[in-house]
């Protein structure tokens, strides 16, 4: 349980800190310039400026690799200096679960997927790893053990690898909106309840376009949300549109390019949607000069800054068009 008189002045230092950081981001001209370098290896020239490696010179697992250290460096860096340490693992524990996913498929595959898991997790990936293959997970976060021992289960009962990623993502969700409630911060818990809404949305289209009955759908879907999604789920799998009822939200618009796509349109508009929403939400932290806020916002805008760098350089070694790029790359 985090300490309650955690206040926003606490922040006041490593709020600054970052707000400078900022500035050296990939932002939208950087981004531009990027896009449009006439080759990979000038693109990737270009990110030594926001502080990252020289890439140009690598392939696609060496940048994966690369940005993956960059990110691990940046949490442990800020772990020392986190009034509340724990607002970080909000971020870390995806990968976590990530690796969960790797290692029970690769598993019932009897392959090795050591090289596709990261070192951004609360858990070394190693430790992760030895607890998998001698099947004692004493040292792991409880509900992370339980869930790999559940998956396990899963994919060995029905050989469906998706079924599995269900039941770990149903765990990481949980877990994260646990620790969210013991923080001191609404601004975290709102953005979990957003990410949730935003799951259970894309598992509701994507599972109504494959033509999947309800139970399946309700396989994927999320507690925690504003929306009750098992009632959007019926509603949407009796013909109702999505849209109505995400009415008022942020997913409003996403609902209705869902609409859409459920019927056959599409996805690429949908997820660019959702993926909006996400990041739009962050712009409410402008306005938060210290604070849990001006951190939490930095950690996304360091996933998008990823993920927007792995995108550009893996496309261009790819030889994918800027106008592809752009067209993929959320605002």
């Amino acid at each position: 349980m985090s300490d309650k008189r955690v206040k926003d002045y606490d922040y006041l230092f490593l709020s600054t800190m970052l707000r400078a950081r900022e500035a050296k981001m990939l932002n939208r001209e950087r981004i531009r310039r990027m896009v449009d370098a006439p080759s990979f290896s000038e693109a990737a020239k270009q990110l030594t400026e926001c502080g990252f490696e020289d890439m140009s010179g690598m392939d696609a697992r060496q940048i994966e690799e690369t940005l993956s250290k960059y990110r691990a460096e940046i949490f442990e860096e800020l772990e020392r200096v986190m009034p509340e340490p724990a607002i970080l693992d909000a971020f870390r524990l995806k990968y976590d679960y990530h690796n969960a996913k790797v290692l029970v498929k690769a598993g019932s595959a009897d392959v090795d997927g050591a090289y596709l898991m990261s070192e951004s997790g609360r858990v070394p990936a190693q430790q992760l790893i030895d607890a998998y293959n001698n099947e004692d997970f004493r040292f792991i976060p409880k509900r992370l053990g339980e869930a790999i021992v559940e998956a396990s289960s899963i994919i060995r009962r029905t050989d469906n690898p998706q079924l599995a990623d269900f039941a770990l993502d149903k765990a990481y969700y949980a877990e994260l909106l646990e620790l969210a409630e013991g923080l001191s911060s609404p601004f975290l818990l709102e953005y979990i309840k957003l990410m949730i809404d935003g799951a259970n949305l894309n598992a509701i289209v994507r599972t109504i376009r494959l033509g999947r009955d309800f139970e399946f759908i309700k396989s994927a879907l999320i507690p925690g949300g504003s929306r009750d999604a098992e009632h959007i789920a019926k509603a949407a799998l009796s013909g109702e549109t999505l849209a109505p009822m995400y009415s008022g939200t942020a997913y409003e618009k996403a609902a209705e390019l869902g609409d859409e796509a459920a019927r056959g349109g599409r996805l690429t508009e949908f997820e660019l949607c959702c993926e909006k929403v996400e990041s739009s939400f962050f712009d409410k932290a402008k306005y938060a000069s210290f604070g849990a806020e001006a951190v939490i916002a930095y950690f996304g805008a360091l996933e998008s800054e990823i993920t927007a760098a792995r995108m550009i350089l893996t496309c261009k070694l790819a030889g994918v068009s800027p106008e592809l790029v752009r067209e993929r790359l959320c605002d």
